[in-house]
Order: C-alpha cells, then sequence, then structure tokens
C-alpha cells in the first residue's frame, strides 16, 4: 500500500502515461525539439511515414529520424511490478469537481483505444488544415508571379507592334520626302535647261522645236506617287480598327471601368475644316467612349426652349413653362444632365444653326448668373458672331484661337489625365484647344447661347458608332 501511495505521488510530479495512447509508456521516446516523450509505436503511427510533422501535444516541427530513447523514463517504469502498472491502467482518471455530471454513459463506454483515435485524428487535421494554408499562399504567389509575367508579355507584344508602326511611319515620310526632292530637282533641272535653251536658240522655229519636246520637259508623276501612298496607308488604318474594334475586341471581356487603360492619341487635321460637309461618323478613337447626353430641364433658362427629346436647345420668343427649380440660369445657359467624375467621356454639338455660342464643361453649383469659362470650374471654346473669332475661356481669360467658325465641336473629357479637349469635327477631328482641368467633383456639359433677341440653337449630335 505504500508503494502504491508512494507511485502516486511520483505521478504528480512526473507524467508516467503516453499523450496518444493514454497508457502507461511503452518503450518511450523524446523528441528532440521540444522534449515530449511518447510511445515509441505511438509516435511513428502519427508520423505515418513523413519525415517531418508537428508535435501532438505543442506543434512544434520534428523530423521523425531524430526521435531518442528516453533511457530515464523507462527505467523508472521498469521499477513499477507489473501487477501495479495493471491497477495503474485501469484506474480511472481523477474528475474534476463538477464533472460527475457530464459522466454519461457515452463517456463510460469509451475505451482507451477511442480516446487515442480522437487526439490522433485531431492532430493529423490540424497537421492537414497547416499544410493547406501552405500550399494556398504558395499557389497565390504563383498566380502574382505569372500574371507578371503575362503582362509583361504583352506590354513586349505591344511595343513591337507600336515600334513596328512608328518605323513604317518613318519610312513613309522619307519616302515621301525623297520623292518630293526628286520631283523638285526634275524641275528645277527642267527650268534649267528651257532658260538655255530660250538664250541660246534665236530661230524661232528651233525654239519651238526645243519647247514642245517631250525630251526637255518631264512629266512629273509626283501626285500619283503620293496619291498611292495615302491610299495604301488608308487601307491599312481601316483594316487596323477592323482588326482592334471588332475582331479583338470580341475576343476580350469587357473592362470596367473604361478608365483602366490608356486612350489613344488623337491626330489632328489641317487648318481650313470648317467647310460645309455631310455630318460625319464619328471617328474611331473617339467612339469608344461616346456618350448619349440630354439637357436638363431644371437647369436651362426660361427663354430656352428643348426640344428633340432634350437634345436641341434653341431661343424662344416667350418663356418655357419649367418645373420650378433653384438651380436654373438666369443667363441663357444650359447643362447637361449627365454628370462625370472618372474616366473618359466624348460627346458631339452642332453649332452651325448658331451665330453665338459657347461649348464647355462645368461644376455642377455653377451660379445661375455664372457665365460659363468665366468662373475656376468651368472651361469653354466661344464663338462670337459680330467678332467672327474663336476662344477659348477659363477663370474670365481668353485664349484667342486662330481658327476658323467650327460647324461641329467634339468635346474629350479625359478624367484620368485631368484634359478637355475641344475639336472641330468636319470628315476628320483638328484640335482647337486643351485646358488642364483643377477639380475632383464631377464635371457636367455645358452651353450658352449668344443674346435672347436672335433666333438660335445647339444640338446634341446623336454618336454614330462604328
Amino acid at each position: 500500500m505504500a508503494v502504491v501511495i508512494e507511485l502516486e505521488r511520483l505521478q504528480r510530479v512526473l507524467e508516467l502515461h503516453c499523450s496518444c495512447c493514454l497508457q502507461l509508456f511503452a518503450e518511450p521516446v523524446r523528441l528532440t525539439g521540444c522534449g515530449h516523450s511518447f510511445c515509441r509505436g505511438c509516435i511513428l503511427r502519427y508520423c505515418a511515414g513523413q519525415p517531418r510533422v508537428l508535435c501532438p501535444l505543442c506543434r512544434r516541427p520534428f523530423e521523425s529520424q531524430h526521435l531518442r530513447p528516453n533511457r530515464e523514463l523507462a527505467a523508472l517504469l521498469s521499477l513499477i511490478p507489473r501487477e501495479l502498472q495493471e491497477s495503474l491502467e485501469t484506474q480511472e482518471e481523477p474528475e474534476p469537481r463538477g464533472a460527475a455530471a457530464c459522466n454519461d454513459l457515452s463517456r463510460a463506454r469509451r475505451g482507451p483505444g477511442e480516446k487515442e483515435e480522437e487526439i490522433w485524428e485531431s492532430s493529423r487535421q490540424q497537421e492537414i488544415t497547416a499544410e493547406t494554408v501552405h500550399l494556398l499562399r504558395k499557389d497565390l504567389n504563383k498566380t502574382k508571379e505569372y500574371t507578371s509575367q503575362i503582362k509583361s508579355q504583352i506590354t513586349k507584344y505591344f511595343c513591337y507592334m507600336k515600334e513596328y508602326v512608328e518605323r513604317q511611319e518613318r519610312n513613309t515620310l522619307m519616302f515621301i520626302e525623297q520623292e518630293q526632292k526628286a520631283a523638285q530637282q526634275k524641275i528645277e533641272e527642267t527650268i534649267h535647261q528651257l532658260t538655255d535653251i530660250k538664250a541660246q536658240t534665236s530661230d524661232l522655229s528651233e525654239r519651238q522645236r526645243y519647247e514642245g519636246s517631250p525630251s526637255t520637259i518631264y512629266k512629273i508623276t509626283l501626285d500619283e506617287k503620293l496619291n498611292v501612298v495615302k491610299s495604301a496607308v488608308e487601307d491599312l488604318r481601316k483594316k487596323l480598327e477592323i482588326l482592334l474594334l471588332e475582331n479583338y475586341a470580341q475576343q476580350l471581356p469587357p473592362v470596367q471601368p473604361p478608365d483602366s487603360y490608356q486612350e489613344p492619341s488623337v491626330c489632328s487635321s489641317s487648318p481650313g475644316a470648317a467647310a460645309e460637309s455631310p455630318e460625319p461618323s464619328i471617328s474611331s478613337p473617339f467612339s469608344l467612349w461616346a456618350e448619349d447626353v440630354t439637357f436638363d430641364p431644371t437647369r436651362v433658362h426660361e427663354r430656352l426652349a428643348l426640344t428633340a427629346q432634350n437634345r436641341r436647345v434653341m431661343v424662344s420668343s416667350h418663356p418655357t413653362t419649367y418645373q420650378p427649380s433653384p438651380k436654373r440660369f438666369c443667363i441663357s445657359q444650359v447643362m447637361c444632365s449627365q454628370g462625370f467624375s472618372t474616366g473618359s467621356h466624348y460627346w458631339e454639338v452642332i453649332t452651325k444653326d448658331s451665330d453665338g455660342w459657347a461649348v464647355g464643361v462645368a461644376h455642377e453649383m455653377i451660379g445661375k448668373r455664372e457665365k460659363l469659362g468665366r468662373t475656376e470650374h468651368s472651361w469653354c471654346v466661344e464663338w462670337l458672331g459680330p467678332k467672327k473669332q474663336l476662344s477659348a475661356w477659363h477663370k474670365d481669360q481668353e485664349t484667342l484661337l486662330q481658327k476658323d467658325k467650327p460647324l461641329k465641336v467634339g468635346v474629350f473629357l479625359e478624367l484620368q489625365k485631368k484634359t478637355v479637349s475641344f475639336y472641330s469635327i468636319t470628315d476628320k477631328e483638328m484640335l482647337l484647344h486643351t485646358f488642364e482641368i483643377s477639380t475632383s467633383d464631377p464635371l457636367y456639359p455645358a452651353f450658352w447661347l449668344f443674346t435672347l433677341e436672335r433666333n438660335g440653337s445647339l444640338t446634341i449630335s446623336q454618336p454614330n458608332r462604328r
């Protein structure tokens, strides 16, 4: 009996049971990392042939080949008589106070093997979870690396294409310049030859023979060569538009927002583009960002009438009946209902039916009596009939534009670049002026009509997308 009492005291100081099987240690081994001991058979089954696992108690990693025999614990267990070992193995563990109420039938029937299986399964589940998290993080890193690699390749491919187009542009311009120089040289040689012949030949019949001779007058074919080059470039442009805007775009999923990619640059045409011509379709670079904007009935002067589904504003001889609005302009101005705070947007306005107008963008809070282009947060181009001049306005500062009167104005608002550009639209686009905008607030299309005493109108052109 005294021996049993001494063993109970020893158990309070030393753990004599394996945490896996809950039995007295059988051939105990120690983990080199944390020092915890287990039965050799239990820990080998726990490792299940894996070279590196986690300790079932403290989750510290260890390697199965680094198990060390716990000879001290084995020697201590060998001193315990077998009869006492059997009594200790079959002795129920002391329960904490109040635990007797939880000692139901299922727990009473649970044997040592079931407890070992539960601990085993819990440890394995934690290990599998940790391994799964490790694999997911590894896959995430691989995905980032692969995405970066693909983006780098795509950038390189586009660089190759841009370099090729730029190289062809340089070669084409160089060819045109060479042909122009060759034609100029032929013309100068012909002029020099004719001058010498006229100076040296006194006989009229001889002079007439030289003047009409094909051998002395070259037929210049520069126009024909340049027209061939122009047709080839135009054909290339059309084919690229079809490839990029139809075939290529259909293979890609829709990208949102549209300002996540960079807009192509817009080429300017030569002056004199304001001649009368049929209304053209919007060119392909702008059609990507074409907006269907309409005039706002709550932001229009009462002497301006809205028609054509709020796409046409015209001077009226009498006030128009609108709903009361605190935002209604007290001067001949109107704004659109649509505002823009991100991305790129484009719209067109027909201006040929008005002798004086302003087309621009403005902050929503522009005053009812503040004229477009005269405030800090409004920008516009303006045409005044009596002065016959085009100008750009911002913060009450005028910039004269040496351009003819546009019959149609295109507005290109690029909020990510913080610019707004105005174009004269005929068969091509001619840049009139570009402002740098300095506001992060939404901007609205805005318009002004010169004088309420004359009939005039502005019409928002419905975009014709190619």
